[in-house]
């Protein structure tokens, strides 16, 4: 053994004594400790501690009180800034604690749960990330989610995500831990279930190319009136349409049916073009004829009214002098016959025609077309 002395000389890791104080046996190996012996001198040093004995009335005493003692501190638990302790009584609710050190009585009489009340939960529909904890897997589709029926009888692929978390109502902790067995399955029913009746009730055109976020904001509007006439104490803070989009077996004949919709929409919108082009035209060109024969028959009315007026006035004047009149309008009548005609006095004194210079007849200069040119190589 390490311990046995060599030699005479006390040699060894214990200076020439065993591993339990005792000294070399005469035949050179270590003494096991005695364990009664032990045990006996630990009793009567306990004794000389707890006057009475152990088994007097005040150790039990002392030996119950630091139980209890030790007892009631299991009680204190501390809640962290972003939960709300729930404290339990034999498990009935009592009440709420707010973050910080607090005290219930010791288990089993009272228990506490300390739910995160600003924590935001996400539950994906249609489809999965493909988060695990740390790990990331490949995402996949499940189409028993994400197909939905329209309100023009149209199959529509739709991913979307809800976020939520525990209400803000005093009483909203306690709704949330005992009104429902299990929040996050109640809140992915309720929202596969409310967003199927909002897009049930909308053309397929509405999801696909008009506004998500106001389909959304329906969803998660039908989302809570369902979770607050089951008391959930869970309040949704968005619904999100990541992806809405025809099933992928007919997206081909989808998109053939968009374009051939956007080529008759272009050409409605042309044809729109043209009439709103071509009919301001018209009617102002039917305007101008208007007010054109508006204004001829308002002047030949008053032409009509003038020429008469005019007559009415030479017949008064006609009947006050009849020869005058008669010799004026002779006058007037051969001025105007003779005013154009070329004219040649004759004077019956002279018996012949009587010279005269035509004056208005220097103005005019007459010229006389050039004689044409004989033509080369004539016929002989």
């Amino acid at each position: 053994m390490p311990w046995n002395t060599q030699g005479g000389g006390g040699g060894g890791p214990w200076g020439g004594q065993g591993p339990w104080g005792r000294g070399p046996s005469g035949n050179g190996g270590g003494t096991p400790p005695d364990l009664e012996e032990i045990l006996r001198k630990s009793q009567e040093r306990f004794r000389q501690v707890m006057p009475g004995g152990f088994g007097g009335g005040r150790g039990v005493a002392l030996v119950a009180m630091v139980g209890l003692v030790l007892w009631g501190l299991t009680g204190f638990y501390k809640v962290n800034p972003d939960e709300v302790g729930v404290v339990l009584r034999f498990g009935r609710f009592v009440g709420l604690t707010q973050p910080g050190l607090n005290y219930h009585l010791p288990a089993p009489i009272e228990t506490v749960v300390t739910p995160s009340v600003t924590r935001i939960n996400r539950v994906e529909l249609g489809y999965r990330s493909g988060v695990e904890g740390r790990r990331s897997l490949p995402g996949r589709e499940t189409a028993e989610e994400s197909l939905m029926l329209t309100g023009d009888e149209n199959i529509v692929d739709i991913n979307f995500s809800v976020f939520w978390k525990i209400g803000d109502k005093p009483n909203d902790p306690e709704k949330y831990l005992f009104n429902i067995r299990d929040p996050e399955g109640t809140v992915k029913v309720i929202a596969e279930s409310a967003l199927r009746e909002i897009i049930g009730q909308l053309p397929i055109r509405a999801p696909l190319f008009e506004n998500r976020q106001a389909i959304g904001d329906r969803t998660r509007e039908r989302m809570q009136e369902l979770l607050d006439a089951y008391g959930a104490g869970i309040k949704i803070t968005q619904v999100q349409l990541l992806k809405a989009d025809p099933p992928s077996e007919v997206i081909d004949a989808f998109n053939d049916v968009q374009r051939a919709k956007a080529d008759q929409e272009r050409l409605r919108n042309e044809a729109e073009a043209y009439r709103n082009d071509i009919i301001p035209k018209a009617r102002g060109d039917s305007e101008r004829i208007i007010q054109e024969a508006q204004a001829y028959r308002e002047q030949v009315v008053d032409l009509a009214q003038g020429e008469a007026q005019r007559f009415t006035k030479v017949y008064q004047t006609y009947k006050a002098a009849p020869d005058v009149t008669a010799r004026r309008l002779y006058i007037d009548t051969l001025e105007d016959v003779l005013k154009g005609a070329t004219k040649v006095l004759i004077d019956p004194q002279a018996k012949g025609v009587v010279p005269y210079l035509p004056l208005p007849e220097l103005g005019k200069t007459k010229t006389a077309p050039a004689p044409a040119a004989p033509a080369q190589g004539g016929a002989r």
